[in-house]
């Protein structure tokens, strides 16, 4: 049984296991292709999957080479409180095994700027590997401050020591936690920082990044926001393509009530992170509560992740 919803699996494939290898401890890499040797859906730095193990999706980001069509490589970080994802791929997945696939999606683009500041944790170096590789390329100057546990644990040590004039590999163990306020201190115009990790390094870096220039901080989360402390009010909610006008409770989600009313929305995390079940508005003002959106992705109007996000007014239309 696909660990898709029932109307969330539009265009997902099914790939192959082609290879696996462990880069850490704790740490596993997949390569995925397909069976029949076919060109992938293109993909650019930033860009994640949604990968279907049993009973569950997990979103991992893609850490290859986005000029090769006929590979996808993730990397997988053995979670000591699995909920069965990392565990299946750590214990029993094997080369020749067959994996549903949805994606790519890319919320954390690497977008033009004169340098790059890149800030990864543990296994959030994995959507910074192939931003580093596009900065090289364009010549662009980069430097990257990499941190984790111990320098065991942490993952493409040895790639990135190919650099060692742009790469700052910190183990916790050996250096403390991560100097931000030496990195991010002082703001720098025409700088866009990079950030990716544990929900604590992404939260330093984001109030340390307050008086930096808009759109120069740029965050990708693993874990979803805390938003338990917010308010959660009722809202109507009309489907503008399906003639539909639904309440929906306090107590729902407005993903949860579509669903309800029989309208498929393509969804695979159902906690803000992934960004699979976005959807176009037309009316009303969204109140995001999604993991994906930060600084002045917030003001966005145009649409909004519904199996997390409300409105501000008591009315949404969609587009839907």
């Amino acid at each position: 049984m696909s660990p898709w919803d029932e109307d969330g699996d539009e265009g997902v494939l099914d790939l192959m296991i082609e290879s696996m290898r462990r880069e850490s401890d704790g740490v596993m890499s997949l390569t995925l292709v397909d069976p029949e040797g076919g060109w992938l859906p293109a993909w650019s730095p930033g860009a994640h999957i949604d990968v279907g193990l049993p009973s569950v999706v997990r979103q991992y980001s893609l850490c290859g080479d986005p000029a090769d069509r006929r590979r996808y490589t993730v990397a997988v970080l053995l979670e000591q409180r699995s909920r069965g994802g990392s565990e299946f791929v750590h214990r029993r997945a094997r080369p020749g095994d067959l994996v549903e696939v949805g994606g790519p999606r890319n919320h954390f683009a690497l977008e033009p700027a004169d340098e790059y500041r890149f800030i990864a944790g543990g296994i959030g170096i994995t959507p910074i590997l192939p931003m580093l590789r596009q900065a090289e390329a364009e010549g662009t100057e980069w430097r990257l401050t990499y941190g984790g546990r111990t320098r065991a644990s942490m993952a493409f040590t040895e790639a990135l020591g190919r650099h060692p004039d742009r790469v700052d590999i910190r183990p916790e163990d050996e250096f403390g936690l991560l100097d931000l306020d030496s990195l991010l201190g002082e703001p720098r115009e025409g700088t866009a920082v990079y950030c990716c990790g544990p929900t604590g390094l992404i939260d330093a870096v984001e109030a340390r990044c307050a008086q930096w220039p808009a759109g120069a901080l740029h965050l990708e989360r693993f874990a979803a926001k805390d938003f338990s402390g917010l308010a959660t009010r009722p809202v109507s909610v009309r489907c503008e393509r399906s003639g539909l006008d639904l309440h929906v409770p306090a107590s729902q989600s407005i993903l949860d009530a579509l669903e309800e009313a029989g309208v498929g929305v393509a969804n695979a995390c159902r906690t803000g992170v992934c960004g699979s079940c976005e959807v176009r508005v037309l009316r009303g003002m969204p109140e995001h509560r999604d993991s994906v959106r930060s600084g002045d992705g917030l003001d966005d109007t145009s649409s909004l992740a519904v199996c997390v996000s409300r409105a501000v007014g008591p009315e949404l239309v969609l587009d839907i």
